[in-house]
């Protein structure tokens, strides 16, 4: 029972997973809410789980963007070296708070702070929905709409604030096209996610007792979530791409805002703790 359990329930946030990483919704804010609903935590390795599903949407982005990878290795490497520089915030940051930021997102107020990162997302499309109308031209993607993206993702390291969603509005806010930004902001995710599963996987398996935690079934459920993190992470990728330039991020907005209402309501009555 214990082994079809993890099954479904890695099915289930990989699906999710692979669906919010690539929509402004925040995947890891809905992959923490879920783990409180159905309780799962792969031996007290959730963090370890969900860094594995963010690799599955990885290969879903080598798989729609390999083109616009190859291209970045092309001179005159402007693109490239953006990429570089914009990866370095959250690079630091994850390095520095990585720790804190998963007991805070495991604590106590947990749920309070998924409602806030949920409440800020919304509050933020809302805005780059208005200023994006009112825009007259947009310039070429450049520097500083890397950089706003690179610091703005910084910030996405809190679960509920999407990071796809945060550095698109930061791209948009700083001037950018959607369609560059949107590119630029799904190849961003490479470096981060790479980096991330490396430091993990290191953490994990230099440990014997961690391993011994996850399980087998841990493990075969890792990689179920992975293959549906990947797959739906795909489509998804191509539908954002589709309407990134005729996108009302208003739609977003209004359903992280219910969202939050409904964490805090859920949190409140004592469903969800």
């Amino acid at each position: 029972m214990e082994f079809f359990t993890a099954i479904w329930q890695s099915i289930v946030l990989g699906t999710v997973q692979g669906l919010t990483e690539f929509l402004p919704v925040s995947s890891s804010g809905h992959l923490a809410l879920l783990h409180r609903i159905l309780g799962t935590d792969f031996g007290g390795n959730s963090l370890f789980f969900d860094i594995m599903l963010h690799v599955g949407t990885l290969v879903a982005v080598i798989a729609v963007l390999w083109r616009d990878i190859l291209d970045l290795f092309k001179k005159p490497f402007k693109t490239l070296l953006i990429l570089i520089v914009a990866t370095i915030p959250a690079g630091v940051v994850g390095l520095l708070f990585n720790g804190w930021i998963e007991d805070v997102t495991n604590g106590q107020y947990g749920v309070i702070l998924l409602t806030c990162c949920f409440a800020f997302t919304a509050v933020l499309l809302l805005v780059t929905e208005h200023v994006a109308k009112k825009r007259q031209q947009a310039q070429p993607f450049g520097w500083k709409h890397g950089i706003s993206m690179g610091l703005m993702q910084a910030v996405a390291l809190f679960p509920g604030i999407s990071r796809s969603g945060s550095t698109i509005c930061a791209g948009v806010l700083s001037g950018a096209e959607r369609k560059s930004v949107a590119h630029f902001s799904f190849l961003m995710s490479i470096p981060v996610i790479l980096g991330s599963a490396l430091v993990s996987s290191i953490d994990i398996f230099k440990e014997p007792e961690t391993v011994t935690a996850i399980g087998a079934s841990g493990f075969v459920g890792i990689a179920v979530g992975v293959v549906f993190a990947a797959v739906s992470g795909f489509f998804a990728i191509k539908f954002m791409l589709r309407i990134i330039e005729k996108a009302n991020y208003k739609w977003f907005s209004l359903y992280l805002a219910l969202l939050a209402v409904t964490c805090i309501s859920l949190y409140a009555a004592g469903v969800i703790v």
